[in-house]
């Protein structure tokens, strides 16, 4: 399994970490949807200060997608 991590300055000039982003190939069946996620996340998190300086994208996908969804990406992808 491969994450990558992405690390930006937020608008107000904060040091924020974004974690746990999963590497997908580009002809997978999720990669689109886990991408459109991802620039909304980073976009919310770039236009808003932030308490904390370390996000969880996972934790952030568990959150806000369906189960079903969340489980196929994470678990079944995963396990080859």
């Amino acid at each position: 399994m491969l994450y990558k991590s992405i690390e930006f300055r937020n608008v107000v000039g904060q040091k924020i970490k974004v974690t746990e982003i999963p590497v997908l190939e580009t002809n997978s069946i999720y990669y689109f949807m886990t991408k459109v996620r991802l620039e909304s996340f980073i976009t919310n998190l770039y236009h808003t200060p932030q308490d904390s300086t370390c996000h969880s994208f996972r934790t952030y996908k568990n959150k806000n997608q369906r189960t079903s969804f969340y489980r196929s990406v994470w678990f079944s992808q995963f396990q080859r």
